[in-house]
């Protein structure tokens, strides 16, 4: 099996050069586009979160020695949420070679953050079962970048920030609404709104409610820094 001239181009952006190039090609087949003869990736992103979590951990204790458990748990938590991989996979293009069904398609999939930070764990996956974990680690830590050295400022809980961030203005509490609820049952995306009372809102989307609701503070936040 030969790899299409986009998905060479997309190994090449990753820094890979696969051996095996059907792992690839599942990681990057969402459910919607999947059949008996086209497994999706589920099984690899499942795999890759557990491969991201241990480059993350090793990371962490080689670039701070000194620093606790308590301090270690949100900075992991941040390099390895779903919304830091879908970062990553959107600099590396990865929505543009991501397999979809048309209705996924037509819905703006390319562009989810819930389906990019999937499919970039379960690239990651790819890459550890075709090169070790070696492979996979150059490739996390190439593609994270300066994340690792700069994730102190990341970590803080976004909700709190906000909030926080409205009461020094004399603003409610933020309030976070659902607006959306799309995927199956078993595997739903949540969409939801953080808005302050002065009329400042954004939107996030994300696997849980919590993750969307973090997300959409997070984003609200960057804006009002911006």
């Amino acid at each position: 099996m030969k790899l299409s001239r986009e998905l060479q181009a997309f190994a090449a952006r990753i820094g890979h050069d696969f051996k095996r190039p059907e792992l690839l090609i599942r990681a990057l087949t969402h459910g919607s586009f999947s059949s008996d003869t086209r497994p999706d990736n589920q099984r690899l992103e499942f795999l890759g979160d557990r491969v991201l979590g241990l480059v993350m951990a090793e990371a962490l204790l080689a670039h701070d020695k000194s620093a606790s458990e308590g301090q270690l748990a949100p900075r992991f938590n941040a390099l390895v949420r779903k919304e830091t991989c879908a970062e990553v996979a959107r600099e590396v293009d990865l929505g543009e070679v991501l397999k979809l069904g048309r209705s996924e398609m037509m819905s703006g999939g390319r562009r989810k953050q819930a389906l990019l930070g999937d499919a970039m764990e379960a690239v990651i996956a790819a890459v550890y079962l075709d090169g070790g974990f070696g492979a996979a680690r150059d490739m996390v830590l190439r593609l994270w970048g300066a994340r690792v050295e700069t994730v102190e400022a990341d970590a803080r809980d976004a909700k709190t920030s906000l909030q926080e961030w409205a009461q020094a203005r004399g603003l409610a509490p933020p309030d976070y609404v659902e607006t959306a609820r799309d995927g199956p049952d078993h595997a739903p995306t949540f969409t939801i709104e953080a808005r302050l009372s002065n009329g400042e809102r954004a939107s996030a989307s994300a696997n849980s409610k919590r993750g969307a609701e973090q997300a959409a503070a997070r984003e609200l936040l960057d804006r009002l820094d911006g």
